[in-house]
């Protein structure tokens, strides 16, 4: 599939068969992550892969009350066969800035004004999502509950060190289930949301042809 193709398609699935995926998919996601740009090259992440069923469920259980009685929603999303956790560690960024070449010397989250961390490994789940899409499987990232992000912790004896962004689950797509907000909600227009020179100077350059500045 061509790039632009991945990036028209790609869409969060919430209803999956029960179909099996190939690992090499998996694997190749994995390695495609960790090619995500990270600040310092600090490469804080780390992606914890649940492709059994019995591991599978016992995430659902972790984070939710009715798997024995799942809504639509929860249902279409248990059949995924693979799920995987990206998690990120603050303290990787904090070691990395610290050392000789980047001429910190303390660790002071005071310096980040933005969690670095997180969008990092941020970014590498959105590659999971696109070679998700360029397999032709159906992939969706949802967050953690706050109020269960510890029983996933110690579901999984996730390292202290690390803090799961979200989850990714991935798997061949069913028909029908519950309609994602794309379905009520139009998408912005591109000149809507990029301001040239200063902000509130909006109006975008089409391939091709440069647009004609709004009034």
């Amino acid at each position: 599939m061509e790039f632009q193709d991945v990036v028209r398609h790609r869409k969060m699935v919430r209803n999956y068969a029960t179909e099996p995926v190939d690992p090499a998919i998996i694997e190749r996601a994995l390695r495609n992550a960790t090619r995500a740009p990270s600040a310092g090259f600090s490469q804080g992440w780390a992606f914890l892969v649940l492709d059994e069923p019995s591991d599978v469920r016992r995430y659902w259980e972790a984070t939710a009350d009715d798997v024995d009685d799942p809504d639509e929603w929860l249902t279409g999303m248990m059949r995924a066969p693979v799920v995987i956790v990206p998690c990120s560690s603050k303290a990787a960024y904090l070691r990395r800035y610290a050392e000789p070449d980047k001429g910190w010397t303390d660790r002071d989250e005071a310096r980040w004004p933005m969690p670095f961390w997180h969008m990092d490994a941020a970014m590498a789940a959105l590659l999971i999502l696109q070679t998700a899409t360029d397999a032709g499987l159906a992939s969706c990232f949802i967050g953690v509950p706050t109020p269960r992000v510890d029983a996933v912790r110690a579901a999984f004896g996730i390292d202290p060190d690390f803090d799961p962004i979200g989850v990714v689950t991935i798997g061949h797509p069913a028909d029908g289930g519950a309609a994602g907000s794309p379905t009520r909600r139009a998408r912005k227009p591109v000149a809507d949301v990029v301001h040239r020179g200063r902000w509130g100077r909006q109006g975008g350059h089409q391939e091709g042809h440069q647009a004609s500045p709004s009034a």
